[in-house]
């Protein structure tokens, strides 16, 4: 089937994301690197609905990092009590054009859910702005554990941005990252920082290629990052 560009958007700090329509379906490209499509999305579920079967029915409040095509979102809301709260940040302010466009019948109006919030921010600067803020963050800007998109994103994996997002996470709280390949050195690093780690590979949709989530939870007795 051909694809059609629908649409580009800037990144702030430089290169372009593309939405392409394949009939009934689309996908996010970064350059030649596809982001996210929407037949392929069980992962981005499972992003959620893993971190926060971890919460319990307390909920909390929960950052999500990348809106994309909205997959984790909507599932973090079918898994969250009313009395959560959520938080997205997103960085380009055309993928959330592209939630209430083109995209809108795959969001399903979930961006008009009374629980969520969309920050046109860096999800770092949230994270280091927010000390014990919160009871999972969940992160999906990358195609794993490094700079695709933005080289600054390189922060947010490596030893120093992992304590950080170690300190915006309460007691108990867990850190969720989705990445298409495994990276034993950043499971050390995620370790080194604090955390409890465990890795959950999910398959993905129609027999592709599988996924990595790492579940990395701060301890529920442990109020200081790790020295």
């Amino acid at each position: 089937m051909s694809a059609e560009l629908v649409d580009s958007a800037d990144i702030p700090r430089g290169g372009q994301l593309h939405l392409i329509r394949h009939g009934d379906d689309f996908e996010i490209l970064y350059g030649e690197d596809q982001l996210m499509g929407s037949w392929d999305s069980g992962s981005e579920v499972a992003l959620a609905a893993l971190a926060c079967q971890r919460l319990g029915a307390r909920g909390g409040r929960v950052l999500i990092g990348g809106l994309g095509m909205g997959f984790t979102l909507g599932a973090a809301l079918k898994a969250l009590p009313p009395s959560a709260t959520i938080v997205v940040a997103e960085l380009v302010p055309k993928v959330v054009d592209w939630a209430s466009g083109p995209l809108a019948h795959i969001f399903g109006g979930s961006l008009d859910d009374p629980r969520v919030t969309i920050a046109m921010r860096d999800v770092h600067d949230v994270i280091v702005g927010s000390p014990e803020g919160f009871d999972a963050i969940l992160l999906d800007v990358d195609n794993g554990p490094d700079g695709l998109i933005d080289i600054a994103n390189e922060r947010l994996y490596c030893n120093w941005g992992l304590r950080a997002a170690y300190a915006a996470l309460r007691p108990g709280g867990v850190l969720a990252v989705w990445s298409a390949y495994p990276d034993g050195a950043f499971v050390e690093r995620l370790g080194k920082a604090g955390f409890e780690v465990e890795e959950v590979e999910i398959d993905g949709d129609g027999g592709r290629t599988g996924y990595t989530i790492w579940l990395a939870a701060r301890a529920v007795d442990e109020a200081l990052v790790p020295a």
